[in-house]
């Protein structure tokens, strides 16, 4: 997608970079803006828009670690994995046990944090259409975010479920898909997918699916690697269809330095469609230092913050019940 050029376009990028700048600035002393910087953003904009990473991401996938890292880099939370699949007949979940369940809600808590939902990765690579004992897979995740009080789920149809490349499995993909949202309806929480489909493509897939438990878990990359409108992609599929963001593009450049990617306009089309919820960081490392989880997932956070946490918003909605589980003494 070839960005735009204009006058407005230079001045809001040119006040994004200088205030992230700042908040650099900020982490390059102590990893964390200070105290009073945050407690000065509206409390109304910090609730709209909050900010989270994925902790596989961060390389600590189900590790109590990615709390603290989480909150030395200013970010309000955490997408929490469900643990590797491969060959398992279920996820390699630590957080069916209810101790080491009890274990992260304390952390988060103590550090004024929320898990902004919980991700089955492990369909990245996995057939959601054809593998075996998909049931017991999700029903392992629901029964997880019922007991952490979390109301959103990640589930990626990945590679080997790209119905743009293979459209003969949508009959068993739907399938599957109604199945998961009886289980979630009864457990009053949500699944967002992640699908290889245009805006138009997946809206229809929802529509067909037909339940208000199965959602989009909207990605930035998928629009921008294809060469689409990210701010139309984002209007057709609407703010009931949206249950969560990966705000991400694909490694490279962070996303301050991503030409293609314009975050002010961005924020200014889900304020006007009335959208609010968690932001989530997967990926746009720096190529040149991939493995530096603080200095990129930091960089990240601190723009995110910058454009999501500190600008003018328009009216802030009713908070929803797809907000996230945020513990707070």
């Amino acid at each position: 997608m070839v960005p735009v050029q204009s006058s407005a376009l230079t001045r809001r990028r040119f006040v994004g970079q200088f205030a992230t700048a700042a908040t650099l600035a900020w982490l390059a002393a102590g990893m964390r803006a200070p105290a009073a910087e945050l407690a000065a953003i509206p409390a109304t904009v910090a609730r709209r828009y909050r900010i989270s990473v994925c902790d596989w991401m961060v390389l600590k996938r189900q590790k109590l670690g990615a709390f603290a890292l989480a909150h030395e880099i200013g970010a309000n939370g955490v997408e929490v994995d469900m643990g590797g699949l491969g060959d398992r007949p279920t996820f390699d979940n630590a957080l069916g046990d209810a101790g080491v369940r009890r274990q992260f809600l304390e952390k988060a808590k103590e550090l004024g944090l929320g898990v902004s939902s919980l991700a089955m990765s492990g369909f990245y690579a996995q057939s959601f259409a054809e593998r075996p004992g998909v049931e017991r897979m999700v029903q392992d995740c629901l029964d997880t975010m019922v007991a952490m009080g979390v109301k959103i789920a990640f589930l990626p149809l990945g590679v080997q479920g790209d119905l743009v490349k293979r459209p003969e499995l949508r009959p068993a993909i739907v399938a599957r898909l109604k199945s998961v949202a009886r289980r979630a309806e009864a457990a009053g929480v949500v699944v967002g997918i992640e699908t290889a489909l245009d805006a138009r493509g997946e809206a229809a897939l929802l529509d067909e699916v037909g339940s208000p438990a199965v959602r989009s878990y909207f990605n930035f990359a998928n629009a921008l690697q294809n060469g689409r409108d990210l701010d139309a992609e984002i209007r057709t599929l609407g703010k009931d269809r949206i249950c969560q963001i990966h705000c991400t593009d694909e490694d490279g450049v962070w996303l301050q330095n991503n030409s293609r990617l314009d975050l002010p306009a961005v924020k200014a089309t889900l304020d006007a469609i009335g959208w609010s919820g968690w932001l989530v960081v997967e990926r746009s490392r720096d190529a040149k230092d991939p493995r530096n989880v603080r200095k990129n997932f930091g960089s990240n956070v601190a723009h995110l913050k910058t454009i999501f946490q500190t600008q003018p918003t328009r009216a802030e909605p009713e908070r929803g019940p797809l907000g996230g589980a945020t513990l707070k003494s």
